[in-house]
């Protein structure tokens, strides 16, 4: 959500013309800003959301995989072994 919102501030700003005043959110309040360095900390906020969701995709992956061998290991463990009795 926030790298959308990023996405689409970053749009509209390549719209406005270099000498347009542009304004940046701190806390509360409105405070003047040079296009060009608010258009850099938006590009590197977009970076760092992408890294981010690299990473949270990456440990995504290597916990599902672990659940699944844990569930097969469970399911294994569960199955009698074919030709033994149950105790």
């Amino acid at each position: 959500m926030e790298k959308t919102e990023v996405e689409q501030t970053l749009s509209e700003l390549q719209k406005t013309a270099d000498d347009a005043v542009i304004y940046k959110a701190v806390g509360s309040l409105l405070v003047r800003a040079d296009k060009a360095k608010v258009a850099e900390e938006l590009t590197e906020r977009k970076e760092l959301l992408n890294t981010r969701s690299t990473v949270i995709a990456r440990q995504e992956e290597r916990i599902r995989s672990q659940v699944k061998e844990a569930q097969t290991k469970l399911q294994e463990d569960l199955n009698p072994v074919s030709g033994q009795p149950l105790s």
